[in-house]
């Protein structure tokens, strides 16, 4: 296949692979984007030396999130559900997965973070999910952050909309480690070589699927509600239409609150 919103690169004589995010520097999750890696992450279940699927971004950020221009009226029904699929397969997938986080990893691009089985970031990156601010929320974080982290926490950031730094999210249990400004790539490698490479890529797999059984199945119990509820609920809304209008034409949002 021939990828256009992604590059592709392997390591460690083919145990790991790596998924870069691209364009820089938004590295937004179009619906072009979320095609590629669930074809790339679908072909990676068939190959028995790969241990490991890293991804990050192009570029000083790991990604701003999801096309807004997909979520307006006569969009969001046709992409709302494949982003969903999109983040049930990185859940389920056997082959672990690691997001490698610089920079600001918002909206869709925090989900996508979060349906890996591991994060690490760097010290400088800012975690957040703006969607309220624009009058609406998002569906996966709602699922997978309270299972996480509890629902004080998710509230705060589901509901408060502001970026987080890293040190904060480590705090909490949401993400793995949290690599010194400058170092992420040499703690990734350590990582790498020292929890993955050792050992099998069987074995990786199957200890994959347990430790994420609960969490795959808890996402599938909740998704298709919260998916009602965007698309029959808040986008039936003056203010989430108004939102996302008022943030692609660069003006103040006017709030009715209706």
């Amino acid at each position: 296949m021939d990828y256009q919103s992604i590059a592709i690169q392997e390591s460690y004589d083919g145990q790991v692979a790596e998924i870069t995010l691209k364009p820089a520097p938004a590295n937004i999750i179009s619906s072009a984007m979320m095609g590629e890696i669930y074809h790339f992450l679908a072909a990676q279940q068939e190959i028995t030396q790969r241990k490991l699927v890293v991804i990050s971004g192009e570029g000083k950020h790991f990604s701003f999130g999801a096309s807004v221009e997909e979520h307006t009226p006569g969009k969001v029904g046709d992409m709302l559900p494949k982003f969903h699929r999109f983040i049930g397969a990185v859940l389920s997938s056997r082959v672990p997965t690691l997001a490698k986080v610089t920079g600001c990893c918002l909206g869709g691009g925090f989900e996508l973070a979060l349906a890996c089985t591991f994060i690490l970031a760097d010290a400088k990156a800012k975690f957040a999910v703006p969607e309220i601010n624009l009058g609406v929320f998002p569906p996966p974080a709602s699922v997978l952050l309270p299972w996480r982290a509890g629902d004080a926490f998710a509230s705060e950031m589901i509901l408060g909309g502001e970026m987080l730094p890293a040190a904060r999210l480590k705090e909490q249990g949401v993400i793995n480690g949290v690599a010194e400004e400058g170092t992420l790539d040499a703690v990734v490698a350590a990582f790498i070589e020292k929890v993955i490479l050792p050992k099998s890529a069987a074995a990786l797999r199957h200890a994959c699927a347990a430790s994420r059984m609960s969490t795959a199945a808890h996402y599938e119990q909740f998704i298709g509600p919260l998916e009602t509820l965007y698309l029959d609920g808040v986008m039936r809304t003056h203010d989430a239409v108004e939102g996302i209008a008022a943030f692609l034409e660069k003006r103040d949002i006017t709030w009715t609150n209706e």
